[in-house]
């Protein structure tokens, strides 16, 4: 009995801390408290108005995102997302679908279209006007929308509908969400192909600007209905259902483009990484001794990506570039990538020339270099062996004088190597023949002495 009254016990209290624990964490993350219904509907409700100041503040902003675009300037782009008015009807459909006000459905709808027609003019009328035609890497950014872009209008907009409801709502997150979802360069991108008649860069861009749209609108519904605004009217349970059913289905069509384009870029960037593996390793293969890659190509399609080599030297043969295609599609994953191989005797275009020259020239600076460090190699192994020379010499000499009885004197250091305990050190080492052809004992011992003060090492050896 006394064992499970403490089991209870025990029980009993971690099921406390557990409670204790969870209200903490529902304190933390409780956003209806701190909602102010009355004011963020009226603020939603006064953005979406769309007239005078507002159709003027736009206008400029298009201009200003439309020269950051043109001239590659990310800076100049977050400066015009700061004050584009575009937010607000977006947030009004959301809000009115959420409190079922019919009215402010329709202006919101009414303005974002304005809006929307007004920033294509303008974007279009500045393309059309400017110097500078060649689509940059800005431009180019807004084109191919994904997934990604999905969760980025989706969470961005639930910080924004957040941030907007509160009694005191925070400057900083707004002007983030604005950076963030990035509205208005898709609209710039858009009116630049209409201006250049590439309509591919118009529907991808109009169709980047649809998703960022409808997905902050879907969170600002989403958020009004959790944090319970109040309905402009009542509505039956059946009808929202109906809403809800076709808020599902269209949110599905919207998402199934962007999931497609993010696998393909998914892809992409995988293809992209595999043949740069691909060509800089096999360049290291047994085929390749007698020729140089100069220049390659990879080109993705969902159906057969390309990759393309240009070759000097002696041509592969054919088994050799089978052997080099069945490589690539087992060792490095590219299955469906074919393998164009251009070799000496194609036409090669200059910039492959270039760089066949570069190359060249590079080679030849590394051999260069290699033979310059051997030289200064040599030069101080000769500068050693004469100084070693005129050391012998020299103290020959002296040793003659002191022993008139040696009959040749030599002086190196030697490599020693010992088997057994695999130790290896050079020492320094004499060589003594002395006039009688017999050991001198005494005196060669008196020679070490000398020679290790004379040349300041602490081993010495002698050999006869």
């Amino acid at each position: 009995m006394e064992k499970s009254e403490k089991k209870e016990t025990a029980g009993s209290k971690f099921l406390k801390k557990l409670r204790y624990i969870g209200k903490k964490l529902l304190q933390l993350t409780q956003l209806r408290e701190d909602t102010d219904y009355e004011s963020t509907i009226e603020n939603i409700s006064n953005s979406v108005t769309f007239r005078g100041v507002n159709m003027w503040i736009l206008f400029f902003a298009i201009i200003v995102a439309s020269v950051g675009l043109n001239v590659n300037s990310t800076a100049v782009i977050i400066g015009a997302m700061l004050i584009s008015p575009l937010m607000g009807p977006i947030n009004g459909i959301g809000l009115a679908i959420g409190i079922m006000d019919e009215d402010l459905l329709r202006k919101s709808l009414q303005n974002l279209v304005i809006m929307v027609v007004i920033s294509l003019l303008a974007s279009s009328l500045y393309f059309l006007i400017s110097p500078l035609s060649d689509a940059q890497s800005e431009l180019l950014a807004r084109t191919n929308p994904t997934i990604y872009d999905v969760f980025i209008a989706f969470f961005g907009g639930a910080a924004g509908i957040v941030a907007l409801s509160r009694k005191n709502p925070p400057i900083a997150v707004i002007s983030g969400v604005a950076i963030a979802t990035a509205l208005m360069p898709p609209l710039c991108t858009a009116g630049y192909g209409l201006a250049t008649l590439q309509f591919r860069y118009f529907f991808g861009a109009l169709y980047l600007f649809f998703i960022n749209s409808f997905f902050i609108a879907l969170s600002t519904f989403l958020v009004t209905r959790y944090l319970n605004f109040p309905m402009t009217r009542y509505l039956d349970v059946k009808r929202m259902k109906t809403v809800k059913r076709i808020i599902t289905i269209f949110t599905i069509i919207v998402i199934i483009p962007s999931v497609i384009a993010a696998v393909n870029m998914i892809r992409e960037t995988a293809f992209q990484a595999q043949a740069k593996k691909f060509i800089t390793e096999i360049q290291d293969e047994t085929c390749f001794n007698n020729r140089q890659i100069v220049s390659s190509d990879r080109s993705f399609n969902r159906t057969e990506p390309v990759i393309t080599i240009s070759l000097v030297g002696a041509p592969l043969s054919t088994m050799e570039i089978s052997d080099l295609q069945q490589t690539m599609r087992t060792d490095y994953g590219l299955k469906n990538a074919k393998l164009v191989v251009k070799q000496t005797g194609e036409t090669i275009d200059l910039a492959a020339q270039n760089e066949i020259i570069e190359n060249i020239i590079d080679k030849k600076d590394k051999v260069i270099q290699s033979m310059d460090s051997t030289i200064e190699s040599l030069k101080s192994q000769v500068s050693m062996l004469e100084s070693n020379k005129s050391l012998s010499e020299q103290l020959g000499k002296e040793l003659y004088v002191q022993y008139p009885d040696l009959d040749q004197f030599a002086l190196d250091e030697i490599y020693y190597y010992t088997p057994h305990t695999a130790k290896s050190e050079f020492v320094p080492t004499i060589f003594l023949k002395w006039k009688d052809g017999k050991a001198h004992p005494q005196a060669e011992a008196n020679i070490v002495k000398w020679l290790k003060i004379r040349l300041e090492v602490e081993e010495l050896k002698v050999i006869h």
